[in-house]
C-alpha cells in the first residue's frame, strides 16, 4: 500500500507528474491500495499533522496491517522551500516521524524532496534526533564551517516564514479524509498466503528415473499410466 500526502492543484498549475487526486486509488488487483491526499497551498502544522497525517496513517495501518513501513520525509513541504508551497515547520515533521515510530513496526526512513539546502539539513537533523530519541536543542547551532548557511539566527528550528495563505479549508480536508476512509473500507487487509504443514510421508522426492516418490518410496501410478512422474500439488 502506498500513502501520499502532497500538493495537487488545478491542471494549469499541477505538480509533476500530474497525478495524485483522491480518486486515484490504483487499478486491477491493486485497486484501493493507493491512497492519495491532495492538498492546496499553505497547509499548516496543526492541520497537517493532527487533522490529516495522524488520522489517515492510523486508519491505513489499522486496515492494511503492514509488517513494515517505509517513511519518506520530503522536506519540500517546509515553509520557504524554493519549490514547495506549504507552511510546515520542522516541528510538524518531527511529530509525524514520532507518530509512525510509535507503532513499533520495522521502519525505514528516507529523505526525499527539498530545495532549500539549509532547511533540509536542519529538518533531517531534527527528525533523526526524534528517531533516536535524542535530546537535541532547537536553539543555536554550534559554530562550524557551514554556519553561514544557517544565518542569521543559526537556529536548528525551521519556522513558518513562507507567509503562504492556507487554501485548505476545514470542510475540504474533512471531505477528502472521509472519501479516503470510504476507499479503505474496500481493503480487506494485506494479501497473505497461509502455509499448510505437509506430513513427512507426503513430501515428494525425485527418484533415479526422474519420477516422484513420497518419502523415499516409488511414486504410485494409476494402472495404464505412462512412465511420467506422478502429478502432485503443494497446498498453501
Amino acid at each position: 500500500m502506498t500513502v501520499s500526502i502532497h500538493k495537487y492543484g488545478p491542471k494549469d498549475n499541477m505538480f509533476f507528474p500530474g497525478t495524485g487526486d483522491v480518486v486515484d486509488v490504483g487499478t486491477d488487483r491493486g485497486k484501493y491500495y493507493a491512497v492519495n491526499f491532495p492538498l492546496k497551498d499553505g497547509v499548516t502544522d496543526e492541520q497537517y499533522s493532527e487533522k490529516i497525517f495522524k488520522p489517515i496513517i492510523s486508519q491505513c495501518i489499522s486496515t492494511f496491517k503492514p509488517t513494515a513501513i517505509v517513511l519518506q520525509c520530503g522536506a519540500d513541504s517546509l515553509a520557504g522551500d524554493r519549490l514547495g508551497c506549504f507552511n510546515l515547520t520542522s516541528m510538524a515533521h518531527g511529530a509525524c516521524v514520532e507518530f509512525v515510530k510509535g507503532f513499533n513496526l520495522p521502519l525505514l526512513v528516507l529523505g526525499g524532496g527539498g530545495y532549500t539546502v539549509s532547511s533540509v539539513a536542519r529538518c533531517w537533523t531534527y527528525e533523526t534526533a526524534c528517531l533516536l530519541e535524542a535530546d537535541i536543542s532547537l536553539g543555536k547551532i554550534p559554530d562550524n564551517d557551514y554556519s553561514e548557511y544557517f544565518g542569521p539566527d543559526n537556529s536548528l528550528f525551521v519556522p513558518a516564514t513562507g507567509g503562504m495563505m492556507n487554501e485548505n479549508s476545514h470542510r475540504d480536508v474533512e471531505k477528502i479524509k472521509n472519501r479516503i476512509f470510504e476507499h479503505l473500507r474496500m481493503v480487506q487487509g494485506a494479501p497473505s498466503v497461509q502455509m499448510k504443514h505437509m506430513p513427512p510421508e507426503m513430501v515428494l522426492e525425485e527418484d533415479d528415473d526422474g519420477g516422484l516418490k513420497p518419502d523415499g518410496k516409488e511414486a504410485e501410478r494409476e494402472p495404464g499410466a505412462g512412465a511420467g512422474p506422478a502429478r502432485h500439488r503443494n497446498e498453501f
